[in-house]
């Protein structure tokens, strides 16, 4: 079995409904659910809009490799209405989103997959929620424990 950290976001219709709906499938469809984070509730990061995300993480394992897990997810996104994803980081609302953050220790770069998630060690609202479920999973290129990179992050002045 593999460990993977997922981030889940919504922002447009029944966010907590959403959410909730989404970790019921990745139940069904991806593998047991070990941990979830509290509900955050966040600005948009990296567009604008008027509508606030509520954003949570998950800790499961799971038999996929991680191309299925990336299908399934998607799959999942889809089934719940989510009708187009991010291109050229020109971000929009989302009725869901679901990134895979961590999966083991893995590193893969991938043209459509890339673990650990690109931007995990920028974003407090991805940080933040994992690091409540999973302070000390290491991040393996930074080789530092999330609860270490949540700290970087939230002093200004450090820089990788």
């Amino acid at each position: 079995m593999n460990t993977v950290y997922l981030g889940l976001g919504a922002n447009i219709g029944s966010k907590r409904h959403n959410l909730i709906g989404a970790v019921s499938l990745i139940t069904e469809r991806v593998g047991c659910v070990l941990a979830l984070s509290c509900f955050y509730e966040t600005k948009p990061w990296g567009f604008g809009s008027s509508e606030d995300f509520l954003n949570m993480a998950v800790k499961a394992e799971t038999e996929l490799s991680p191309p299925e897990l990336l299908a399934e997810t998607q799959q999942i996104e889809r089934d719940l209405g989510r009708t187009g994803k991010t291109v050229q980081a020109k971000y929009e609302d989302r009725i869901i989103d679901i990134d895979i953050l961590l999966y083991d220790d893995l590193i893969m770069n991938a043209p459509n997959l890339v673990i650990p998630h690109p931007l995990l060690h920028l974003r407090e609202f991805v940080l933040e929620p994992l690091k409540e479920i999973a302070p000390y999973a290491i991040h393996p290129v930074f080789q530092k424990p999330v609860k270490v990179l949540y700290e970087i992050l939230m002093t200004p002045s450090y820089e990788y």
